[in-house]
């Protein structure tokens, strides 16, 4: 089971760190990913890591303002999110995953229950 939080009200330009944490299974042999939902749109994935060498990838939409790290010691996933915009507004889940490319994951199996990011003033 994966578990996401840190989600929160945030001003425009504002920070937040979500964490993603794995109970009942060891998440150092998963890659991860993170995506988004916005309401009315499409589901879109933000980031992914990989689990053999820690490799990052990023959608263009957040590409430079958010960071995607893994401490396999506890557990956890985190996408660190800077200059937040309104339009980063969303449900965010994370998913076990493999990463191919930027903007290209393939979600598989365990996914949370999301955490809501809400970007306005």
């Amino acid at each position: 089971q994966l578990v996401e939080s840190g989600g929160g009200l945030v001003q425009p330009g504002g920070s937040l760190r979500l964490s993603c944490t794995a109970s009942g299974f060891t998440l150092d042999y998963y890659a991860i990913s993170w995506y988004r939902q916005a309401p009315g749109k499409e589901r879109e994935g933000v980031s992914c890591i990989s689990s053999s060498d820690g490799s990052t990838y990023y959608a263009d939409s957040v590409k430079g303002r958010f960071t995607i790290s893994r401490d396999n010691a506890k557990n956890t996933v985190y996408l660190q999110m800077n200059r937040l915009k309104p339009d980063d507004t969303a449900v965010y889940y994370c998913a076990t995953s493999l990463c191919y490319s930027d903007n290209n994951y393939s979600p598989f199996g365990s996914w949370g229950q999301g955490t809501q990011v809400t970007v306005s003033s």
